[in-house]
């Protein structure tokens, strides 16, 4: 998992650091303004704006005797767009063994002989089935629904079952009237 995003929910799963975002999205503050609205000491808030700072959601700038503290809402903006895009979500899942449900089931449900010791009746565990039935089937190429049946013959006896689940379940298309069959992409 990304350990950028990891950092910065680290630094967010904390109610005083929330409630410290919260104030500085409406106006700078002190650390002594902030420390007394929340009720802290203000080596507490210090401890939390630097933590946020870490991370590049608060910036501060000296005024008189003071440190003033804001919220960098464009920095927010961009932090949050960046952390969530679409190449770090997926980097983040990177190491998860995408088809670990759909192998637990098969394994579940196959003899080792490969075929079925029974249809699942439970839709997802069905529908995993059907994804490991279905790659017996080549994309592009059409089948008789005699051909068909002859492959899926070879994990259940009930193949009008197994033909009519494949279709709804939209991972072959046939044409109408017992046509032919054919593997939609995955």
């Amino acid at each position: 998992m990304s350990e950028e995003l990891v950092a910065f929910f680290k630094v967010l799963a904390d109610a005083n650091r929330l409630k410290i975002i919260g104030l500085l999205a409406h106006q700078p503050y002190s650390v002594e303004e902030l420390a007394a609205l929340l009720g802290l000491k203000a080596s507490t808030v210090s401890h939390h704006l630097s933590k946020l700072a870490k991370v590049g959601l608060v910036s501060a700038k000296a005024e008189s005797y003071y440190n003033v503290y804001q919220l960098d809402q464009k920095a927010l903006e961009e932090r949050s767009r960046s952390l969530f895009s679409q190449e770090k979500m997926t980097a983040s899942v990177a190491d998860v063994d995408v088809d670990a449900y759909d192998n637990k089931v098969i394994k579940d449900y196959l003899r080792k002989d490969g075929s079925l010791k029974t249809i699942p009746a439970q839709k997802k565990k069905l529908e995993a089935v059907l994804r490991h039935i279905v790659k017996a089937f080549k994309v592009g190429k059409r089948y008789s629904e005699k051909q068909v049946n002859e492959i899926l013959s070879a994990y259940h006896e009930d193949t009008a079952s197994l033909r009519r689940e494949l279709v709804g379940a939209k991972l072959m298309q046939r044409e109408g009237g017992g046509g032919e069959y054919w593997r939609n992409e995955l």
